[in-house]
């Protein structure tokens, strides 16, 4: 009897969106499959079967229409892709008994179509694809081998190959490649794997940085299984999928996959923003070394836990510190047995013996991990018992974390100091200046701190009725939130109440404050270079250090005064403005929206007596900033536009910044 390679069934196929080299990236169904018996122990083909499949969404992109020569009205009559699978089946079945043959091999011009788009869209509709469908061969690197010098793999088509062994005519295409190789031993089978396989790693095993990807985005219940499914098709190592946790030890919706070699690694990043559900993936390049901190272990208590393959773990949170094996074995029940009863159960525990309340479990099957899970938020003791799906690396990244440092610091926290010596002023008119807000306050104008006045702007840069105002004291700011709250400032009552430099920070930093309480800000935004413009300021008195630039804001604590030779009487009604105090900011200010880091200059509404004898105040110099310029704005234009005054300096951006004396 003839051998299997001595029968080929060569198969090609089509999808709704890209292909040639980028079908299967854009996640669009499977529209056209094309196969034909080829038998190569007599020279033979059999018939060209050409089906077209009905997509769920049935759209086609104009790449696709042109490639193809498909419309959509092709399609009215279409199967859909379970049935042409169905069709398939029994097709090549037929002919092979027609030709006394018992199986075959599965021929194609690229894998993409296998691994990029048959296994990932039967994985979603979950249909069973034919054995066939797991091992096949690639033309190409069967080709490659036989003609080395043909050029690299990835970039051999079939008009090359052909081009190689003198044959042009390419009605034949799919007939002259298989005789072309039955004098050569086909040994290239390429495979996909069933299902995905679970073990440890050793910190010390070499992981190829080629091979692993990032996935971020994942539903924070995914478990391994779910993320070897998303990349159905493509081979992941044993054990190569690794959950990340955050500080507390819970996911955090990323996921580290190592795969078998670099071709699989590149296919898996054609998969960026697939779809898992209803959300999408991200997925990036990542290092063999962020795998290992990840899934990599040393301890032999987990290496022997985890020693038996095959295994469901299930991860039990929330136990009561004086649980026993006992305990858990009889909480999760005789329907749910563990395997190897107590040798199943792995406390988790700090370094000095004392247990966190987390626990791992092996389940011999999928059936008693099921009736294990349904346990979920059930009671235990007085405690109330989370059951999630586990993995081996979160097993191996748990244990790590804990046998390093508690999770949760055991020491008693710090005492925390949250002084509500600041008032805020909600309702003020948008035309509102700090002038107003001055003499909104009245005789507690004298009880502000220097630079403790914080207009809040919105989104857009412009005032958003909202401010701040530093006290001196708790009971300064009691007082002003008596007696200035609902006062009008412009025909509108304005309402003061007092709060605590925390909640003024928090706000100013982006968050929100409201009768639920603080809410934080939406996002960390990355720390900016500062611009070369503040570079031209003076210094005053003392040159800053390239850290002192960069420290992170800290606006709950008010900035000294600058020492002046004034009365200090008098020195409490004027805020002198620092330029380089606007990159200690660590956010875009022209992008978020807190207030400035320092108060604007009230110079004009509280004149100093020394004022009268002095052409010029005694100041460093005062920031401009400047919205709405024309795109073609220059340097010249503005200072033209500032003409009359003294300019230290000048810088566009996107917005304009000058540094000005106030005559």
């Amino acid at each position: 009897m003839a051998s299997h390679s001595d029968t080929l069934v060569v198969f090609f196929g089509a999808t709704a969106g890209a292909n040639g080299g980028k079908l299967g990236s854009d996640e669009r169904e499977i529209i056209l499959l094309v196969w034909q018996i080829v038998d190569l122990h007599e020279k033979k083909v059999g018939k060209l079967h050409r089906c077209l499949v009905k997509p769920d969404t049935l759209e086609l992109t104009d790449e696709c229409k042109e490639e193809t020569g498909l419309d959509l009205d092709d399609f009215l009559q279409a199967e859909p892709l379970d049935k042409i699978l169905q069709q398939f089946q029994q097709t090549v079945l037929s002919e092979l008994k027609a030709l006394g043959r018992t199986s075959y091999t599965l021929c194609i011009n690229s894998p993409l179509i296998i691994r990029q788009a048959l296994h990932p869209e039967a994985s979603k509709k979950n249909l069973v694809l034919p054995e066939c469908f797991f091992s096949f061969v690639d033309l190409r690197k069967e080709f490659h081998k036989c003609c080395p010098n043909a050029g690299p793999v990835q970039k051999l088509s079939l008009p090359s190959m052909l081009e190689c062994i003198l044959l042009f005519n390419h009605c034949i295409l799919y007939i002259c490649f298989p005789l072309f190789l039955l004098d050569h031993n086909i040994s290239c089978f390429e495979t996909v794997k069933y299902k995905f396989e679970s073990g440890t790693c050793s910190k010390t095993e070499p992981v190829d940085s080629e091979t692993v990807i990032r996935a971020r985005g994942l539903p924070w219940q995914s478990s391994d299984q779910d993320i070897a499914r998303f990349f159905k098709g493509l081979n992941i190592a044993k054990g190569g999928v690794a959950l990340c946790l955050n500080a507390q030890g819970r996911r955090n919706g990323e996921a580290l996959v190592r795969f078998i070699n670099p071709e699989h690694r590149d296919l898996a990043l054609e998969r960026h923003k697939h779809h898992m559900g209803s959300r999408y993936i991200e997925v990036y390049k990542a290092t063999g070394e962020e795998f290992l901190k990840i899934a990599g272990g040393t301890s032999n208590e987990v290496a022997q836990f985890l020693s038996k393959e095959n295994q469901v773990i299930i991860r039990m949170r929330g136990l009561p510190f004086t649980a026993t094996p006992q305990d858990v074995l009889a909480f999760l029940g005789p329907e749910s047995p563990v395997t190897d009863a107590t040798e199943g159960l792995l406390f988790v525990k700090y370094p000095d013996g004392r247990p966190t309340g987390d626990a791992f479990v092996l389940f011999s099957c999928e059936e008693y991990a099921q009736n294990a899970l349904k346990k979920h938020k059930q009671i235990l003791g007085k405690r109330y018992i989370e059951l999630f799906r586990s993995t081996a690396a979160e097993v191996q990244q748990v244990l790590n974390r804990y046998m390093s440092t508690p999770l949760i610091s055991t020491l008693p926290p710090p005492p925390i100091v949250n002084t509500r010596d600041c008032v805020r002023l909600r309702g003020l008119p948008y035309t509102a200046a700090i002038e107003d807000i001055l003499e909104f306050m009245g005789e507690h104008t004298i009880d502000i701190k220097p630079h403790g006045v914080h207009m809040v702007l919105n989104q857009q840069g412009r005032p958003s009725g909202d401010a701040f105002i530093q006290m001196k004291s708790s009971d300064k700011a009691f007082m002003v939130a008596q007696k200035c709250h609902k006062k009008t400032m412009k025909d509108r009552y304005v309402e003061v109440f007092q709060c605590s430099t925390e909640e003024m920070s928090i706000v100013l930093m982006g968050g929100t404050l409201n009768r639920s309480g603080l809410s934080p800000p939406p996002c960390k935004l990355p720390c900016l270079s500062p611009p070369t413009a503040y570079a031209a300021f003076p210094a005053p008195a003392a040159v800053l250090s390239e850290a002192a630039l960069y420290q992170p804001p800290l606006l709950a604590t008010p900035r000294p005064p600058q020492p002046t030779t004034h009365s200090p009487a008098h020195t409490l009604a004027y805020y002198p403005p620092q330029p380089h105090l606007y990159m200690n900011m660590n956010m875009n200010y022209t992008a978020y929206y807190p207030s400035p880091p320092v108060s604007p200059s009230t110079v004009s509404y509280f004149p100093h007596p020394a004022a009268a004898a002095s052409p010029m105040l005694p100041q460093h110099g005062a920031l401009v900033r400047m919205q709405g310029l024309p795109y073609n704005t220059g340097v010249k234009d503005i200072l033209s536009f500032f003409q009359g005054y003294q300019i230290l300096s000048c810088a566009l951006n996107d917005q304009a910044v000058t540094g000005l004396h106030v005559l």
